[in-house]
């Protein structure tokens, strides 16, 4: 099929369902509708340019692929989602595979249709807009059975933000230079799993869903969170390795019934961030390691942090194992009260030298029962669990290492939870 402008749309017109489409070298002009059940595969150096308008290519029919095309030059209206790829609702079963979108407001847009795949894609976003005001590299709304494996993307805001869907499965993808790798509201029975983000604003928020997958991803050097977990409950958070720039390595905010188990949280300025009534949380088998303050609990319940007989590993527990079996003699606790008054009240640490500090934090050794509540550990593990990394992703992790102390945090307010 010869490029230029119309003959796509032509093609499509004249083509009957099932067709394959093979598009040569050269631009073929937008925007586009795909209203049958069609293959479109791109040969070397085919593009389809929306040259600006809206949506590059929208998807309206069931079935249809598109696969090798480079797709670019969407509108600019973020609040109309223009998108390289828009898949609308009715338009189920498509196929994205092996395209690179560049320069769009949005990569791809599944809004709606179900059971749609984007596999294998690089997504590269625009970066002549800050952060906050740029597309998501894939957008899913509404669009149960949503699969989205094995791609790269970079820039823009969110890499992937799932909003008010199920049963999806995103695995596997790379997101780099990002606000958040994968955001999460009202998102329900999905899995997130074996993907990594490096050196992004954050790494997964997990918000206002329930039933969530959260295993073997990494978030290596992000700026303020590797793992949000905000109003999200009875997810299954395994394997997963957080580490580097993070202030928090897990925060829990308002988050119940979750099984947080078998993860790695290193180097990070606080390791876990428990606050606003989380409860009914299992916390077993995870290492703690090397973060300048391992454990923020903000309250006064007893919080035990084992479960059947097994704990978590932490690297500032001066431990014995006199019998051998792997699980500390003694129990451990990673606050005190002095902790607590340091948290409220900052100017508090000119005082950690004198006598009467000094005295409290003996008088707690000696005395638990003078304790306020808080993080009670009592079988801490000997030994930390490691999760290895690829030689590429490490490469990757060595060059983002320092990133935020240089001050390049662009506009986003991690903290401002109401702007998620």
């Amino acid at each position: 099929m010869p490029p230029g402008a119309g003959t796509l749309a032509a093609a499509i017109a004249g083509a009957s369902p099932g067709d394959v489409l093979r598009l040569s070298g050269g631009a073929y002009l937008g925007p586009v509708t795909i209203d049958r059940p069609l293959v479109i595969e791109g040969g070397a150096g085919s593009v389809i340019d929306g040259q600006g308008l809206g949506t590059v290519v929208t998807l309206t029919a069931d079935d249809i692929t598109l696969r090798g095309l480079v797709v670019t030059g969407s509108g600019n209206r973020n609040q109309d989602l223009d998108a390289g790829i828009k898949i609308v609702k009715g338009a189920d079963r498509a196929l994205i595979e092996g395209n690179t979108l560049r320069g769009n407001m949005h990569g791809i847009d599944v809004h709606g249709g179900r059971d749609a795949v984007v596999r294998g894609n690089v997504i590269e976003g625009r970066r002549d807009a800050r952060m906050n005001q740029r597309g998501n590299g894939v957008y899913v709304w509404n669009a149960p059975g949503t699969v989205v494996e094995g791609n790269d993307i970079r820039w823009g805001r969110d890499g992937i933000f799932s909003n008010a869907s199920r049963d999806g499965t995103y695995r596997g993808n790379l997101m780099r230079d990002l606000r958040f790798a994968v955001h999460y509201m009202y998102t329900q029975n999905s899995e997130v799993s074996g993907n990594t983000s490096v050196g992004n604003h954050l790494g997964f928020a997990i918000m206002f869903s329930d039933r969530v997958v959260v295993k073997d991803n990494r978030s290596l050097n992000d700026r303020e969170h590797g793992l949000m977990l905000n109003y999200a409950n009875s997810a299954d958070v395994s394997g997963n390795l957080i580490r580097g720039g993070q202030a928090k390595c897990l925060f829990i905010y308002n988050a119940h019934k979750n099984l947080i188990w078998g993860n790695r949280f290193e180097g990070c300025g606080i390791g876990i961030h428990f606050t606003a009534g989380s409860e009914r949380n299992v916390l077993t088998g995870n290492a703690f390691v090397g973060n300048r303050e391992q454990v923020k609990y903000v309250g006064t319940r007893h919080m035990e942090w084992s479960h059947e007989g097994r704990g978590n590993y932490w690297s500032d527990h001066p431990a014995f194992d006199l019998n051998g079996d792997g699980i500390a003699d003694g129990v451990f606790r990673p606050n005190d009260l002095m902790d607590h008054i340091l948290w409220s009240q900052p100017a508090a640490a000119l005082l950690m030298g004198a006598p009467a500090v000094q005295l409290i934090r003996w008088s707690q050794e000696s005395f638990p029962a003078t304790l306020p509540g808080g993080v009670l550990d009592s079988a801490p593990l000997m030994t930390p669990l490691t999760l290895p990394l690829p030689d590429g992703i490490a490469a990757m992790e060595a060059a983002t290492r320092g990133r935020w102390a240089q001050g390049n945090e662009d506009d986003t307010d991690i903290d401002d939870l109401a702007s998620h």
